[in-house]
């Protein structure tokens, strides 16, 4: 069970990938399930993050507030921002805009803890960035959307905060209190974390992408193109910060990767329970949780090499 464990977190983008593949094409089975259920999936996977998160790890947020605080800044000015100037570049319809935006505004991605890992990168100051990240989100992302796309269509920023506190705040807690409470069941469960997350995030898109193939297929390669940019752009821009502020190379790699990835389930999650009347606004979420993972696997190839030769 450990070696298919393995080989399901080692193999993730793939996975991911040939998932969204198949709903795209064959969507039939997984339309089958309400996009309800994603907030349930997503609420699992913040669980999981909740069972590994201990109290050393948010010691790296007082033992070394700049770094982590920098991470955090940048996490919520380069993904917003850049997401806002690319749906003006590129002159993208409204929907689609939203759902670019949507994304840059959300914390970092789950997934950035393994990724960072088989970087190479500062594991402690990735996990002390997404903890941070994801306190501040049911602030932090209202707020954006509404400074960002306040003028596309009306953003309710008190439900968008419940949401994100009900989501992914509220199961973090019931986490953490799960490993305080029963410790000895938690180490059993922790092994298994990384190909359960890896499992629900493929899910999550898998959901979202055949509920909305058809709407895939109007968007065009344009979407595509502008969530790799996204992507991408955070990844440089990211490392970029942490090379202009002279840290070392394992924090640039830690911070390049947070801002580079989104935790897209929640933007479409927020998507779907709050501009339901633009669907459309779905499918950047769904893209970047397809993409993201693939990226991340190559950069980490990428930056563990450079890394290793450190």
């Amino acid at each position: 069970m450990k070696k298919i464990c393995d080989f399901i977190a080692r193999w993730m983008g793939l996975i991911v990938l040939l998932t969204a593949v198949f709903a795209y094409f064959v969507p039939a089975p997984l339309a089958a399930i309400d996009t309800w259920v994603i907030n349930p999936l997503l609420g699992l996977i913040m669980f999981g993050m909740g069972l590994t998160l201990s109290a050393k790890d948010f010691h790296v947020v007082f033992s070394r507030p700049k770094d982590v605080l920098m991470g955090c800044l940048a996490q919520f000015t380069i993904m917003p921002l850049m997401a806002w100037l690319l749906t003006k570049l590129f002159a993208l319809p409204e929907e689609l805009a939203l759902g670019v935006i949507l994304v840059g505004c959300c914390p970092g991605g789950t997934s950035s803890n393994v990724i960072t890992y088989l970087a190479k990168g500062d594991l402690a100051l990735s996990v002390g960035m997404t903890a941070c990240s994801t306190l501040l989100a049911p602030l932090m992302t209202p707020f954006l959307v509404w400074f960002l796309a306040g003028t596309m269509v009306n953003v309710n920023t008190v439900g968008m905060l419940l949401s994100i506190v009900y989501v992914v705040i509220a199961p973090i807690i019931g986490g953490l209190l799960f490993q305080r409470f029963l410790p000895e069941l938690t180490k059993k469960a922790v092994a298994y974390l990384p190909a359960f997350s890896t499992l629900m995030i493929t899910l999550v898109a898998g959901i979202v992408v055949s509920h909305n193939a058809d709407r895939l297929t109007a968007g065009g390669a344009i979407i595509i193109l502008v969530v790799m940019l996204h992507n991408l752009s955070g990844y440089a821009l990211g490392y970029g910060i942490g090379w202009l502020l002279g840290l070392a190379s394992k924090k640039r790699t830690a911070i390049s990767i947070e801002v580079g990835m989104q935790n897209s389930g929640l933007a479409t999650s927020l998507a779907v329970l709050h501009f339901a009347a633009f669907p459309l606004a779905t499918i950047p979420g769904a893209i970047f949780s397809v993409w993201h993972n693939i990226s991340g696997a190559l950069i980490a190839k990428l930056y563990g090499k450079f890394n290793a030769e450190r």
